[in-house]
C-alpha cells in the first residue's frame, strides 16, 4: 500500500498541470486599398451610311450602326470620346468634320453627349460610340472606302 500514495500524488499533480493551461486568441488585420479604374472591351465596331444628300456619313444613317464597348470600373472615374478622330478617306476626298458621340446605358446613364462624363459608382455598362462626318457649301462624300477610328477613355 506504500506504492499508492506516490502513484496518486503523481496523477493528482498532472491533472492540476493540465488544468492550469490557458488558450490564447490574437486577430490578423487584412487591409486594402482600391484604385479607382476603368476597363474596356470593344464589343463591335460601328458601320457608317450616307446621307441622300451626299453630305453626312455617319453610324446615325440608314443601315449603319454604332460602335459598342463594355465599361467596368470601381467608379471615380470619367468617361470619353477622344475628338480627335484618325480618318482614312478614299483619294481625292475632300475635308470632312468629324463628331464622335457616346451614351451609356447600364449600371450607369448617360444621354448622347460628346463631352466626358464622371461617373462615380461602380459597374458595367454599355457604352455606345457614335460617329459623323459632315461636309459643308457644295463639298459630297464621294465613293470609295471611308475608315475612322474613335477613342474611347476612361480615366
Amino acid at each position: 500500500m506504500e506504492f499508492r500514495k506516490p502513484i496518486f500524488v503523481v496523477s493528482a499533480l498532472i491533472c492540476m498541470h493540465t488544468n492550469n493551461a490557458s488558450a490564447a486568441t490574437s486577430n490578423v488585420i487584412f487591409n486594402a486599398t482600391v484604385d479607382a479604374t476603368c476597363t474596356l472591351q470593344v464589343v463591335s465596331d460601328g458601320t457608317m451610311a450616307v446621307s441622300t444628300d451626299l453630305q453626312n456619313l455617319s453610324s446615325k444613317n440608314g443601315a449603319a450602326s454604332p460602335g459598342s464597348v463594355t465599361l467596368s470600373t470601381t467608379g471615380g472615374v470619367e468617361v470619353g470620346v477622344n475628338p480627335s478622330v484618325v480618318a482614312t478617306p478614299p483619294a481625292g476626298d475632300s475635308a470632312t468634320t468629324w463628331t464622335p458621340e457616346y451614351s451609356v446605358s447600364g449600371a450607369h446613364t448617360v444621354a448622347l453627349t460628346t463631352t466626358p462624363t464622371t461617373l462615380t459608382t461602380a459597374g458595367t455598362s454599355n457604352v455606345t460610340v457614335h460617329l459623323t462626318g459632315t461636309k459643308s457649301g457644295s463639298d459630297r462624300f464621294t465613293n470609295g472606302t471611308y475608315q475612322a477610328v474613335v477613342t474611347v477613355t476612361c480615366e
